[in-house]
């Protein structure tokens, strides 16, 4: 291995395990005050009017892909 192989390894396993060490206070905070739900239903709002989105946007060019005439390769 290189010398700059090694310090990739070596940043990654440091940045990992000091993530891995850190408390999330945050949502620890959210969760006893009970706003980590509102957190979760927003996000997952927002997950489902992006699959409505795409679903219907789907539909769309599904009907003008029928409606183009077929070329002969």
């Amino acid at each position: 291995m290189n010398k700059l192989t090694n310090l990739i390894v070596f940043l990654g396993s440091f940045l990992l395990s000091h993530v891995a060490s850190a408390q999330p206070e945050m949502a620890d905070a959210m969760r006893s005050e009970g706003k980590i739900y509102v957190v979760v239903a927003i996000l997952l709002i927002i997950f489902a009017g992006l699959i409505v989105y795409l679903v219907m946007l789907d539909r769309k060019l599904t009907r003008i892909e029928k409606k183009l005439p077929e070329k002969k390769v």
